[in-house]
């Protein structure tokens, strides 16, 4: 099922996301469900809070490289990045709550994460390149960080008016969304 996707300007993507056990209701369900709605929104990742739930839960799923190789697709629970490591790397990078803006983020090219997958089961991984960005792109948001947040003051004040654009709810998207201070139609 896919599920509204949070626009930018609601106070659950400002939230430091809570940690889940595995007896948080209805997981697998919800982790099917934000796979179905990152698809549908043609996203690589995709955080709990971006469908409302301040909870430690991210899913990614870079898809297949140029040569056809498998992608690399992960669900992360109660993820926590260890380290970062290497020389700072610009990459335009989009968020699903922040659609039509796309912005160049400086983020190191190696991490170590520890997390717990679907199954329960307890990982520290080295990721590197596309995958360690993403990664570190849906981890910011259970820390209630959004990649504007990287901009500079300038531009985070060109920006300004489109980001309240969102918010209203004046901005379209292929996927279905919930907007924080959308008018009520008459």
């Amino acid at each position: 099922m896919k599920l509204p996707i949070v626009a930018y300007g609601d106070p659950v993507l400002r939230k430091v996301c809570v940690s889940i056990d595995e007896n948080y209701p209805d997981l697998a369900k919800l982790i099917s469900n934000m796979f179905d709605t990152m698809y549908s929104a043609s996203g690589v990742g995709l955080a709990a809070p971006q469908v409302g739930l301040p909870i430690r839960l991210f899913i990614v799923d870079t898809g297949e490289d140029e040569e056809g190789n498998a992608g690399y697709k992960k669900v992360f629970i109660n993820a926590e990045i260890l380290e970062e490591t290497g020389e700072p790397w610009a990459f335009t990078e989009g968020c699903l709550s922040i659609p039509d803006i796309r912005e160049d983020v400086m983020r190191k090219p190696n991490i170590l994460v520890k997390y717990y997958d679907e199954n329960w089961m307890l990982h520290e991984e080295e990721v590197t390149g596309m995958p360690a960005r993403v990664i570190q792109h849906e981890y910011d948001h259970i820390q209630g960080k959004l990649f504007t947040d990287t901009l500079g003051v300038l531009r985070k004040r060109m920006l300004k008016s489109k980001l309240d654009s969102i918010s209203r709810g004046d901005v379209r998207a292929d996927y279905k969304m919930k907007f924080p201070q959308q008018r009520k139609k008459r």
